[in-house]
Parts: C-alpha cells; structure tokens; sequence
C-alpha cells in the first residue's frame, strides 16, 4: 500500500509509515517520499544489503550494486512504484538463501514470499563545522529500503536488470559492450528482485546551528571558524588498459564525467547553502 498527496496538480507516492521503518529521532529531516529514496538509492555507487543468516549471532552485511527500476514498466520514474535489483554471482549466500526462500514463506497473507533483507544507501554532501564539538555535523542523504528478496528467473527480466546496472556505473555503458551476455556469463550471474515493503529517508542540510549564547560569545566567535566544507565525488581522467586500442575516450564517456562531477559539485554547494527546517532538539544528528 501507498499514500499519496497532491502537490501542485502532481502526486507524490509515499512508503507507508511502518514501526520499523519511521524516523523518529529528528522526523523533521524525514522523508517517505518514493522518489527521494529512490533517488538517493539510484546515486549511491554502493548499496549495503543485510539479512539473518541461521545458526549465526550476528546479521550479515554486504556491499552490492543494485539499482530501482521496473521489467513491467521501463519507462517509469524514481517517483513511482519500483523494485530493486541486486546483482550478484550465482553460488552466493544471500543468492542461494533468496532461492530457498521463495515460495517457503507464507505465514501470513501480508507477508511477501522471498528472503527478507533491509538496504542501506547514503551519501555525504558536507562538513558542519560549529562553534563546538557537540554541534558538528554532516551534511548527508540516507536511505533505507525493507523488503523480500527473490531470485530472477525470466531471462527477459534479468537482461533487463543486467542493463539497468550496468548503466547505472557508466550511462549508456551497456550498449557500448559486447552484448547479449554468453551462457557462461549469464550462469554465473544472479539478479536478485526485492519487492518494497517500507522506506524511509533522512536528510540534513544548510549551515552549523549553535546554540544562542555561544554565537553571543565574543571570544569564541573571533577564534573559531564555522561552516560547511562541501563533498562530493569526482571522477578523474580516464586512463586506458593495456589492450585498448581506442586512441581516444569515446564521447559518451566524456559526457558522463564532466555531467557526474559537475552535478555532484551542485548538489553539495546547494546542500551547504540550502538551510532545512529547525529540529526538535538541542544539536544535530
């Protein structure tokens, strides 16, 4: 199920707010909105994807690349309904478990078949310098996705999602390859398919915000320095492989790089300069 609401003759979807999934610690900074997780998910190089393995004490953690998208509906935004796709090699633990998972849950009618795993996403967009140590802080969009997770069966689909990645490291990349994928790739390769359940985003941005009678402290404002130190990626200068034969970096390449860094600058220096609404509490988080 999704909410809506209207803003300015659009509709903008939201995950429902579950128990688990609702920021409570400064709710102002909180957004369900599908297309900021989405997004946030869609520009993170790294996903952090985690799960309970049996017999273990500890849940496991995974680095993978994944990206949102939809087999049914190609054309479809970050703001509407997506899935998640997860790539990954075929004998994996969290592959073999989706696979044994599927079909073999159904306890209640609620509950989506599939292996349940939560998925992180985050990115830091600056350094708040404050008055005080307490009052530091990041500049920062975080996501995180619950869902289930099943393995891809159709081959349709799954070359779908194998381009949909691998676009999503380079833009237009897929095209550029040698394609379709051999049997052995497509062996050896998974995707997995994680139908949303919740999501929930936290943000932060704008300037340090200290406390009143520090920023009426005289002494203390002449010897500190405040404000924001801007991050972001910045992808270099291509360097070729020892068996490129291509004398020059194709265009889409070029185009990718210069668009990337320049967008990742833009997005810092807004957040920097953006200031969002006052929290509840005392100091940042």
């Amino acid at each position: 199920m999704y909410y809506t609401h209207n803003k300015i003759k659009s509709i903008n979807l939201e995950y429902p707010k579950q128990p688990y999934s609702k920021v409570n610690r400064y709710d102002s900074r909180a957004s369900y909105a599908l297309e900021t997780i989405h997004g946030i998910v869609n520009t993170c190089p790294i996903v952090h994807v985690s799960f309970t393995v049996p017999n273990s004490p500890f849940p496991t953690i995974l680095p993978m690349i994944g990206q949102m998208g939809s087999f049914a509906r190609p054309s479809a935004d970050t703001g509407d309904v997506l899935e998640l796709y997860l790539h990954g090699y075929v004998s994996s633990r969290i592959i073999n478990m989706s696979r044994q998972a599927h079909g073999s849950s159904g306890e209640t009618s609620e509950q989506e078949q599939g292996l349940p795993i939560c998925v992180a996403a985050s990115h830091i967009d600056g350094l708040v310098l404050a008055l005080t140590p307490n009052a530091h802080s990041y500049n920062y969009r975080s996501a995180v996705l619950f869902g289930y997770a099943t393995l891809v069966t159709d081959v349709d689909e799954k070359l779908y999602a194998m381009e949909l990645i691998t676009n999503s490291v380079v833009r237009d990349r897929y095209r550029h390859t040698r394609i379709p994928p051999n049997a052995a790739e497509m062996q050896s390769t998974s995707v997995l398919r994680v139908k949303i359940s919740a999501g929930s985003a936290k943000l932060r941005s704008g300037m340090p915000n200290d406390d009143k009678a520090d920023k009426e402290d005289d002494a203390l404002l002449d010897r500190v320095w405040t404000g924001v130190v801007p991050i972001h990626y910045a992808m270099g200068e291509p360097l070729p492989g020892p068996y490129n034969r291509l004398e020059q970096v194709p265009k889409y390449i070029k185009e990718f790089r210069d668009d990337f860094n320049r967008d990742a600058q833009d997005v810092a220096t807004e957040a920097a300069t953006k200031q969002m609404k006052a929290a509840k509490a005392k100091h940042d988080d």
